[in-house]
């Protein structure tokens, strides 16, 4: 479903990517893993179109899209979840979720989305119109995640989606990742610095380092792999 060939990008003279090369498939969870400064999230933002690439290609759905802006992205079914919550802390939950539903095709079908989210987490319903800002550290990512479920999207990329949970909440939060494959038939690119249940959930696995893809594979075989999991991983 998506595929990015030799993709170079970076801010002003500093280059982050050196020619990565992966490829997501539908229906899959794929996950990118790799140390803090790996350029990870460049890549995301690279892909979503908020970096320009220098050099490379990206392809979605077989169409080339290495130049299109983030809106059109968007519109083709493309959406990032960035690290941290990025909520409006101040609006409520219900309201939070409807700024999601901001594209003119996903504003037609918000009160589907809206019956889809509450379904998919019932705590969100429970808590409609309380202010985002009151919620607890888990409550507030099921909000992101579900947000951008308003959306409509058709790929979804997740940018450090358990950063700053408790143990139990990672597992809640990874739980309902899996549902986003298995129950709304989403393709997920998945950035995670917990080396462990991100392999749980992965279909496929790439390391990345440096700016560059320095390993790939099974989860079993990159959790197999002695030598990839300590240069790379520090497991």
């Amino acid at each position: 479903m998506l595929r990015v060939e030799e993709l170079v990008a970076g801010y002003g003279s500093m280059q982050v990517l050196w020619q990565p090369t992966f490829e997501v498939k539908q229906g899959s969870i794929t996950a990118l893993l790799g140390p803090n400064g790996a350029g990870k999230s460049t890549l995301l933002w690279t892909v979503l179109g908020s970096v320009r690439p220098w050099e490379g290609r990206i392809l979605y759905a077989e169409v080339d899209i290495t130049t299109e802006p983030p809106h059109k992205k968007v519109a083709r079914g493309l959406t990032l979840v960035p690290e941290g919550k990025h909520l409006f802390r101040g609006m409520t939950v219900q309201e939070n979720l409807l700024m999601g539903a901001y594209r003119q095709a996903a504003f037609k079908e918000k009160q589907a989305s809206l019956a889809l989210v509450y379904t998919m987490f019932p705590v969100l319903k429970a808590r409609a119109r309380q202010r985002a800002g009151s919620l607890s550290g888990g409550e507030q990512q099921m909000l992101t995640l579900g947000r951008a479920l308003m959306a409509r999207p058709r790929f979804l990329m997740l940018d450090e989606p358990s950063q700053g949970l408790a143990p139990k909440l990672v597992g809640e939060v990874f739980e309902t990742i899996t549902q986003l494959k298995t129950d709304v038939g989403l393709t997920i690119l998945l950035v995670e610095q917990n080396v462990e249940v991100s392999l749980q959930v992965a279909d496929y696995v790439y390391i990345m380092h440096e700016g560059r893809i320095k390993a790939e594979g099974t989860p079993g075989d990159i959790a197999g792999s002695t030598d990839i999991r300590e240069a790379y991983l520090g497991m």
